[in-house]
């Protein structure tokens, strides 16, 4: 297959990115004034999202020790990974193998070239411009085929970022794609927002929000259970299966109570037979 050109389109500051966003939320520093507009409307609905964020990324980093320490994974392919952060997949992974090769993938190009600045003297960890909905181009891209070896096992991360692919179909055949060109004993780790649609306060708050996500022009989908389980087809599902994140192999007792936020999301861990 061909090299695969990076093409990078023009960045406008005063629409808002889904990776921003998600920074504001994390409580970073890359974003803008579009980009905290957003996160102004989505406190107004759910003043405790703000620490859902911080749970998912607390869930990301127990995903990557359990694939590092105990499943023996040392190469990671992140699909749609935002901006570098604290505790991102490359230092989780680096902790416990200094050589684990991490690929970030990421269409936003601001967070393409903050990732390469951070990244710059990390010989293990590469940042690759791509569309994961474009898988073809994604694994032929120059810096995902220098640096994973798709021979051996790899940990496939798709966190917090199939929710904002409208259309469930694609999404599934995203997935499809990557996972069949993992050998055996690869992992998929994957967190999706979810949408109980059982009349309960959190899937009050989920319609709410995919509402005044739609208003802002970042397309996000709350999905139900079967939805989402649908993307771990033909995988295996590690204990405790698909779950919310906070119940995931938690690290200790819970510090602080839970809100109707802390069951929008749904999380898995499935090995690849």
């Amino acid at each position: 297959m061909p090299p695969v050109e990076e093409h990078l389109e023009p960045v406008d500051f005063d629409r808002p990115s889904y990776a921003r966003v998600f920074d504001a939320l994390l409580g970073g520093r890359d974003h803008y004034a579009a980009d905290r507009a957003v996160l102004r409307q989505i406190l107004e609905l759910s003043p405790h999202a703000q620490k859902m964020a911080q749970e998912v990324r607390h869930w990301l980093v127990r995903a990557v020790r359990l694939l590092t320490a105990r499943l023996g994974i040392d190469q990671f392919l992140d699909l749609g990974s935002g901006f570098p952060a604290v505790e991102n997949t490359h230092q989780v992974a680096q902790r416990v193998n200094r050589e684990a090769h991490v690929v970030y993938v990421d269409n936003d190009p601001v967070v393409q070239a903050h990732g390469r600045a951070v990244l710059a003297e990390n010989d293990y960890t590469h940042v690759a411009g791509a569309d994961l909905l474009a898988p073809d181009r994604t694994l032929a891209h120059p810096d995902v085929v220098a640096h994973l070896d798709f021979d051996r096992p790899v940990g496939l991360i798709l966190c917090a970022v199939l929710h904002h692919v409208p259309d469930l179909a694609e999404a599934q055949a995203a997935v499809k794609s990557y996972v069949g060109a993992l050998v055996p004993g690869s992992y998929l780790v994957l967190l999706h927002h979810h949408n109980p649609a059982d009349g309960s306060e959190a899937a009050e708050l989920a319609t709410s929000l995919e509402t005044r996500f739609a208003g802002t022009g970042l397309d996000t989908r709350y999905r139900t259970r079967a939805e989402i389980a649908s993307l771990f087809t033909g995988l295996e599902l590690l204990p405790p299966g698909l779950t919310h994140p906070h119940l995931w192999w938690p690290d200790g007792p819970r510090l602080a109570p839970l809100t109707a936020v802390h069951s929008t999301s749904l999380a898995g861990v499935a090995r690849i037979p």
